[in-house]
């Protein structure tokens, strides 16, 4: 019965334009919301999950091992939380991904109580769910946008996640004295904080997100696939430029967070042995940050009127020039390395927004949440490649060779853009002949 009351109400939706963009407003709303509480979520991890590491174990030799194990973990969380989105819904992934990420918070809590490492390292782990849930629910909002919507919507998660992050550090304090108070030590407050909005967000996904958007664009597709008939040959070739669509927005998000991951890990071990102290540091981290995330809006704005491509170009562009600037700034010089940051999360921004685009334009809502999951296991992986090879690199050359090396790999995004333009301009003419 109630399989048939959800089919009736999504075919409610199939049957009427004006329902189909007020889902769509509502979605993205249910976005904002459990966005700002999952920001504040994954806050905890990277602000304070290598101090409790290095306060448990008593030794730097491990303090990055959180950071790495929750990468792993949101890796592994989001081919889970694709998989499972495409076979029952966005509102089933992500409920399930953020509530995995509560688990693992309430499991850091509990290790830190009992002073336990392994405990600590399996929690975090699963804590990564969260992770990677907060950055696939970007894609929940597409699902009933049009062509032109979709960069915009993206960005909307991401200014959303933004509030949250933001918040959830200045809460360390607080939540640490919580903590205290309940005999529990002041590094596993904000893990307490996690738990509680990671929980949050899961139960805004599971109460308020229905119909299914992502299962209503299903509908959609099927209904337009009936009327608008294919012939064998324009199906492959509807496969071939979607293919090549995905290549080139994977290869465009994993490329920025190399070289994005790279610069930023390595950042504060350079001011450090020039001198710098925690407050410069912390002030270039959080302009940089904010590059990353507040932009959203308006490159989300100029990645749907531009388009994909001149935007992913410009990804390559904006951190070549970062990786110059980085690599000739005094090095007493805070304003430049500052701006040279400020232009890493910007690229970073451009990239993300563009790539996300590309590979929402080519997948369709049978295959779209399964090959986004996919993507962003690369990310992840990436990510975490980059931040363990950035150390390699300063550490046997220089950080000049690192944003050097780190710009002039950026500007692969160019002709592996303009070769898929190119591709499509001829596969184009070759029809027409």
């Amino acid at each position: 019965m109630a399989r048939k009351s959800l089919t009736q109400l999504q075919q409610q939706y199939t049957e009427n334009p004006d329902k189909q963009r007020q889902l769509y407003k509502r979605t993205l709303i249910i976005i904002v919301i459990a966005q700002v509480l999952g920001g504040a979520g994954l806050a905890a991890g990277i602000t304070v999950g290598a101090l409790l590491a290095k306060d448990m174990l008593g030794t730097d030799s491990l303090a990055g091992l959180p950071i790495a194990l929750f990468t792993l973990g949101s890796a592994g969380a989001a081919l889970i939380v694709g998989n499972l989105s495409q076979r029952f819904g966005r509102r089933t992934g992500l409920t399930a991904g953020f509530i995995t990420g509560a688990l693992g918070a309430v499991g850091v809590v509990i290790s830190a109580v009992l002073n336990n490492p392994i405990l600590l390292f399996i929690s975090l782990l699963i804590y990564g769910a969260g992770t990677a849930t907060n950055l696939q629910a970007r894609y929940a909002g597409t699902d009933l946008a049009t062509v032109k919507q979709r960069a915009t919507a993206v960005s909307i998660a991401l200014v959303s996640t933004t509030f949250g992050a933001v918040a959830g550090p200045n809460l360390v304090d607080v939540m640490g004295k919580v903590a205290l108070s309940f005999g529990i030590p002041s590094l596993a407050g904000p893990f307490i904080l996690a738990a509680a909005a990671f929980f949050l967000a899961g139960m805004v996904f599971f109460i308020f997100l229905r119909p299914d958007p992502l299962k209503v664009a299903e509908a959609l597709a099927a209904i337009k696939k009936q009327h608008d008939r294919q012939t064998v040959e324009e199906e492959e070739e509807t496969s071939k430029k979607n293919m090549w669509g995905i290549t080139i927005g994977a290869t465009v998000m994993v490329v920025t967070q190399i070289v994005m991951v790279a610069v930023m890990t390595m950042t504060p071990v350079h001011m450090g042995n020039h001198g710098h102290g925690l407050s410069a540091v912390g002030l270039i981290i959080g302009f940089h940050i904010g590059a990353m995330y507040l932009p959203s809006v308006v490159t989300g704005l100029l990645v749907d009127k531009i388009g994909r491509h001149i935007m992913a170009i410009s990804s390559g562009i904006t951190l070549l020039l970062s990786g110059v600037l980085a690599a000739f700034a005094p090095t007493d010089s805070v304003a430049l390395l500052t701006v040279a940051l400020i232009l890493l999360g910007l690229g970073w921004n451009f990239g993300l927004i563009s790539g996300t685009a590309l590979i929402v334009d080519s997948t369709t809502p049978t295959n779209r949440a399964r090959i986004q999951g996919k993507t962003d296991v690369l990310i992840a992986l990436s990510g975490a490649a980059g931040g363990a090879l950035s150390g390699v690199v300063v550490a046997n050359s220089s950080f000049m060779a690192l944003s050097l090396g780190s710009g002039v790999i950026s500007l692969i995004l160019i002709p592996v853009v303009l070769l898929k333009r190119r591709t499509v301009t001829a596969h184009k003419r070759a029809n027409a002949k």
